[in-house]
């Protein structure tokens, strides 16, 4: 592209394979409908020795296509790496971050752009209202958030740390530095743009249950979770 696009959309495809393409069909229809000037970066970091083949398909889809740019390369770290590698990629004037499972609506994205347009918002971000994974994931969440908002500040300006799609503008995004390599990134971003006195903005979304994997938050993640979450509130009072 001779200039930046005015968004890129930063897609997490991590071990989609076929799954992806709807989802990538579908944001594109909707951000060609919304004649959106547009980037897609397609995030496909793979384990050394996987045998996934999602790495080869979103190469496929891009095919050529001057709006999608493709970031695959063997992982070094888990979801929170996989993120940075997306936005160090990204061109846009603005930046979305959106997992890839369908979960959660392409269709939120141009709605929380348009929010983000206004100017009146250097972020925007989804919160669940409503779910379908289940009483478990609802539970944690809700405990997650809690304890989030008791370490940080009981009126956090938004509802759920970890729902996206999230997006912000490059200014914003330049404020913030983000370190974390594991399932952590959502809640440093928020941490970030906080400490860095970023207008949020949170709508509301629809949370559906994945029929086509099981879900990658186990024991060791909420663990992780939990250690994070001290480890960051005790790293910020060490910086004032």
């Amino acid at each position: 592209m001779s200039k930046a696009p005015d968004i890129s959309v930063v897609v997490l495809c991590y071990r989609l394979e076929d799954d992806i393409r709807d989802f990538v069909a579908q944001l594109e229809k909707e951000m060609e409908e919304d004649h959106v000037d547009y980037e897609l970066v397609l995030v496909a970091n793979y384990d050394k020795g996987s045998s996934d083949r999602t790495p080869e398909i979103i190469k496929e889809l891009a095919g050529g296509k001057e709006r999608i740019k493709v970031v695959s390369t063997e992982k070094k770290g888990r979801m929170g790496w996989d993120m940075r590698s997306g936005l160090n990629a990204s061109t846009g004037n603005n930046i979305a971050v959106i997992d890839g499972d369908g979960q959660m609506p392409v269709s939120d994205i141009p709605i929380v752009y348009k929010i983000l347009k206004t100017g009146r918002y250097d972020l925007v971000k989804t919160y669940r209202a409503r779910r379908y994974d289940g009483f478990y994931r609802s539970t944690l969440t809700f405990l997650y958030n809690l304890l989030f908002r008791i370490l940080f500040h009981p009126e956090f300006p938004t509802l759920d740390i970890n729902s996206k799609p999230k997006i912000f503008t490059r200014a914003a995004y330049e404020k913030m530095n983000l370190v974390s390599n594991d399932w952590f990134t959502d809640a440093e971003i928020m941490i970030e743009a906080f400490r860095n006195k970023v207008r949020i903005c949170s709508v509301s979304t629809v949370f559906y249950k994945n029929e086509r994997r099981k879900s990658m938050v186990g024991a060791a993640t909420i663990l992780e979770f939990i250690y994070n979450l001290f480890y960051y509130r005790i790293k910020l009072w060490k910086l004032k």
